[in-house]
């Protein structure tokens, strides 16, 4: 994907603190601090333009949404939706999410939301799939005890694969759909992809596995 360079962008998004946390290293740990109330926390990594998180925070005020995006001309527009949408859950960071556990504390978020991320279809690239076993671990260490991950994708190879890399992790499967447009999942908010991608005729897949809890048998990985 190109994106066009906006030289503004990184201005904007230091104008407006409420949303855009530029050094979140110095929450980790005290986010509820930070939203000021208990709520469950929920992250989701590659947020693009912010339209899955800004609608999710609409509908759910009792929850708090962190959005990670590394792309700056790509989460102003997410800062723009988040400003239109006035919502006080929310909060956005410009950051490259490889550096997940320096912003948050171990059992600080309860879901993880993974949305149409780069395939990366090679086998050389398999290491960066956002569902491979490194990033399986590195969600599992900020994620509460049997937290979950939500994911959406019209890959089906990608599809495939993450479930065989989840249920090779030793993670549960909840919830499961081939065609999710055509099934009876309720409440779904689309990213822009999917709104594209569906369009274009291309079958949306989801599922929502969950993290055994430290009880429970765990598969050791090296």
């Amino acid at each position: 994907m190109r994106l066009r360079h906006k030289p503004w962008a990184e201005e904007k998004l230091m104008n407006h603190p409420q949303y855009v946390v530029s050094e979140p290293e110095k929450w980790r740990g005290k986010w509820h601090e930070l939203f000021g109330n208990n709520h469950p926390i929920h992250i989701e990594i590659g947020t693009g333009k912010g339209r899955f998180i800004t609608e999710m925070a609409k509908a759910n005020p009792e929850v708090n949404y962190i959005g990670i995006e590394a792309y700056t001309s790509v989460i102003v527009t997410a800062l723009d939706r988040a400003i239109d949408a006035e919502v006080p859950n929310l909060k956005l960071l410009n950051k490259n999410a490889l550096k997940l556990e320096e912003f948050f504390g171990q059992g600080e978020i309860e879901r993880v939301y993974l949305n149409f991320s780069d395939p990366w279809p090679k086998k050389r690239h398999e290491k960066r799939r956002l569902t491979y076993k490194s990033f399986l671990k590195m969600y599992e260490h900020v994620l509460v005890n049997g937290g979950e991950i939500h994911f959406k994708t019209d890959n089906q190879g990608l599809f495939e694969y993450s479930l065989m890399s989840f249920s090779e992790y030793g993670l549960k499967l909840k919830y499961v759909s081939l065609d999710l447009h055509n099934s009876d999942f309720q409440g779904n908010i689309m990213t822009e992809y999917e709104e594209k991608f569906s369009g274009l005729g291309n079958r949306i897949y989801r599922c929502e596995v969950k993290y055994p809890k430290n009880e429970e048998a765990r598969v050791e990985l090296n």
